[in-house]
């Protein structure tokens, strides 16, 4: 007698899915159409019968308790009526299943309905609305419910008509020879591509699509510490979707344009801060310009170019922070050379000079490393360095 579930390939436990997969799986090798072999014929049958008793919850307890599902151990008696009956070979459902996987064998007829599009826009901002968060007024050209139908496809007035060809199923029965016999197969209506309902009145504006192109405005809320890149999504504000169907999502990715006086690194602002000489010199007060309004930064005496001096928590919101977190702002000190000395400034800086012992024709070397740097200057690369905000 054959073991049914070695028949199979499954485990005493498997599930009632397993075991169909593995009766599928084996058919679909062993069929006549496909291997025409007695040897795969007689397989055939076994494969069958093992799945008839198997996926039958109480042949399938009686057979686990006795090993033969009807009193009748053995393959030949529980099988019986061979492939033409529907207890024998459990059914031309599983046959269809088998061969075809259930293709054009949906319940029902399919929806028009479908889900719209997702879209993405670009949105520029500067970098003090990048720094703080805003609030923004945006047109987005997309697809929206038509306004005349408003989504049903049809002219005003006018509905879906059920189809005479499958009368609303979706689907068309046709009969079809095999070795097996005649097989009832499964395929959508070609008069109304399955949907079940013919529109004869489709909507002039939308064309039966339920849908238009058209600009609407939305209110965007673009967090702090935005940059360039960053996707804020919209939920269900995307394009319509066909026949009423739910709108997609909408994306909107900021472009954080550049600014004339400050840089951005990570959340932290930098700004060039030109100071004289004299006043580097000695020491001072600036007062500087910042997003935040004007600030005091104190210059101690003996400033030199390149030196900088950090002002917490004037930099950039921090994004997704809860608690209102933001950068540092860093002050780069350049310290100007006069140029435009007149006689008595000159005599003043070299008696300057020679107080102090130096020489207007002698210098001190420094390495081309210097954080001065290579090739324009320190501050021309910070301004290369933070291009991209």
């Amino acid at each position: 007698m054959s073991d049914h579930y070695q028949t199979l390939g499954v485990a005493r436990d498997a599930s009632a899915e397993e075991i169909k997969r593995a009766y599928r799986k084996k058919a679909r090798t062993l069929h006549p159409d496909v291997n025409p072999s007695p040897e795969a014929a007689e397989e055939f049958k076994r494969v069958a019968h093992a799945n008839d008793v198997l996926s039958d919850p109480e042949k399938r307890r009686i057979y686990d308790a006795t090993g033969d599902e009807n009193g009748q151990a053995g393959f030949g008696g529980g099988f019986g009526g061979g492939f033409g009956g529907a207890g024998g070979f459990g059914g031309f459902g599983d046959i269809f299943d088998a061969f075809f996987q259930g293709a054009g064998g949906q319940q029902g007829p399919k929806s028009r309905t479908r889900q719209g599009q997702d879209a993405l826009i670009t949105e520029r901002i500067s970098l003090q609305e990048a720094v703080f968060g805003t609030d923004k007024r945006i047109t987005v050209d997309t697809a929206v419910t038509c306004p005349t139908c408003e989504g049903t496809c049809c002219q005003p007035g006018t509905h879906p008509e059920q189809c005479n060809a499958c009368g609303g199923a979706g689907q068309v029965r046709q009969p079809i020879r095999s070795p097996l016999g005649t097989v009832m197969t499964v395929a959508p209506c070609h008069n109304c591509d399955g949907f079940g309902s013919v529109i004869k009145s489709p909507c002039q504006e939308c064309y039966g699509q339920g849908r238009v192109r058209d600009k609407r405005q939305l209110n965007v809320k673009i967090p702090a510490g935005v940059r360039t890149g960053t996707r804020i999504r919209l939920s269900g504000q995307g394009e319509a979707g066909t026949a009423g169907g739910p709108n997609g999502d909408l994306y909107v990715e900021t472009r954080v344009q550049n600014d004339p006086t400050f840089r951005r690194d990570g959340d932290d602002l930098h700004m060039v801060v030109r100071v004289p000489m004299v006043a580097a010199s000695l020491g001072t007060t600036l007062k500087v310009d910042t997003f935040d309004g004007p600030q005091e930064v104190s210059v101690a005496p003996g400033t030199q170019s390149g030196q900088t001096r950090v002002v917490d928590g004037l930099g950039s919101g921090k994004l997704n922070s809860r608690d209102g977190a933001r950068g540092n702002l860093v002050v780069h000190l350049e310290i100007e050379t006069p140029t435009d000395l007149d006689d008595r400034q000159r005599d003043l800086l070299r008696e300057l000079a020679q107080l102090r012992g130096e020489s207007e024709h002698t210098g001190t070397a420094v390495s081309t490393t210097h954080e001065r740097g290579q090739g324009g200057g320190f501050f021309s690369r910070l301004r290369d360095r933070f291009a991209d905000q």
